[in-house]
């Protein structure tokens, strides 16, 4: 799987440099909402079509919500951990983290404290997102299916989500969906905050 994902990606980058027309690059955006639409589906008929899904998340109760939580924490403690390590402050270094793959809001959110920030918070999350989606299926094989959730951060509810219901199995597609959520909502609170605690030290 993760060697298909590679020759997709690739052939797309290829085709984007070399064969597309300009022209086209205005229609991407709908192609990719029509594309992520019809994913988002099937993967609702492969969770509604197994009943007890349902029953063993009831079972799991609010131990889901531990999920995205951990997920987060972990984000913004390695996102610490490397601003150490190149001598950035280390409250840069979480706000970018807390971008948890979101990368057309967190640079924005940024951006009113460092315009240089705010392109490393792009790219930091734009690579996020392409190694989970590479690395998903690695993880789900020879570490663990919850584990692939908290790769894809706040992508785990949308783009990331196909990759982690092919490799994992049902339930673990829904505790992806409901961490992405979390984790989603949890971006537009934690930037700002970082961002406005770093304004104060200016």
């Amino acid at each position: 799987m993760t060697i298909k994902i590679l020759l997709v990606l690739a052939a797309g980058i290829l085709s984007g440099l070399y064969i597309m027309d300009p022209s086209f690059y205005g229609a991407t955006d709908i192609l990719l909402d029509i594309g992520l639409s019809l994913l988002l589906f099937f993967v609702g008929i492969d969770i509604g079509s197994n009943k007890k899904v349902f029953d063993h998340l009831r079972e799991m109760g609010f131990k889901i919500i531990l999920v995205p939580f951990s997920a987060a924490v972990g984000c913004v403690a390695g996102g610490i951990a490397v601003a150490f390590i190149f001598g950035m402050p280390l409250l840069e270094g979480a706000a970018v983290a807390a971008g948890f793959g979101w990368y057309s809001l967190a640079p924005v959110l940024i951006a009113p404290y460092s315009a240089e920030l705010s392109a490393i918070a792009f790219l930091t999350n734009v690579f996020r997102e392409i190694l989970a989606i590479v690395f998903i299926s690695y993880t789900a094989s020879y570490i663990g299916f919850f584990e692939t959730v908290g790769l894809g951060g706040a992508t785990s509810m949308d783009t990331t989500l196909p990759i982690i219901t092919r490799n994992t199995n049902a339930e673990t597609a829904v505790v992806a969906f409901v961490s992405g959520m979390v984790m989603s909502l949890l971006v537009p609170v934690l930037v700002p905050l970082i961002v406005s605690i770093l304004q104060l030290q200016m």
